[in-house]
């Protein structure tokens, strides 16, 4: 299978805590960092994680044109027990439960004021993972390699419109 063109480049702890846009003040000094040295940045979209002792606090990090941006988010108290449900990043369907509701202040003077914006997204923040499971190949679909690369295009261009929401919602 060929490599699909990555949008996440390798980053810092530094240039993580740089970049959160919707942290208030000191905030991103206290973030917890994921394993930076364990992360396989050619194989993701964004770079996303739960807080270990926070677990109602996510964070996701993407690059928005030449410049990353994180974006701290907060998973609502429930998730869904029943049924089935669709992260709006990565379009996969699931158990309900495997996708949650998270919400993230907006950036700058309208997220002091507690305004936010919320998306379904898988709870553990694995979309990249998720739409490399190549499907098996069939006549009527396209090579398994041309199903991945879509579907890494289509959650580039979610995960860049949900960032635009947080940094420009009207």
């Amino acid at each position: 299978m060929p490599r699909l063109v990555p949008s996440m480049r390798p980053l810092t702890e530094a240039a993580i805590r740089e970049s959160i846009v919707n942290a208030g003040p000191g905030e991103a000094e206290q973030i917890p960092m994921p394993g930076l040295h364990e992360v396989m940045w050619d194989d993701r979209e964004y770079l996303g994680w739960r807080d270990p002792g926070a677990p109602q606090r996510g964070y996701l990090v993407a690059w928005h044109g030449e410049t990353p941006v994180g974006i701290v988010l907060r998973a609502a108290g429930t998730r869904l027990q029943a049924g089935s449900a669709i992260c709006s990043l990565c379009n996969t369907p699931q158990p309900g439960n495997q996708v949650t509701m998270f919400s993230a202040a907006l950036a700058g003077e309208k997220g002091r004021r507690g305004d936010t914006v919320g998306t379904y997204i898988c709870a553990d923040l694995s979309c990249s993972l998720l739409i490399r499971m190549a499907p098996p190949q069939y006549e009527a679909q396209p090579a398994p390699d041309v199903v991945v690369a879509a579907r890494a295009e289509g959650l580039r261009s979610r995960v860049a419109a949900f960032t635009d929401r947080v940094l420009h919602a009207a």
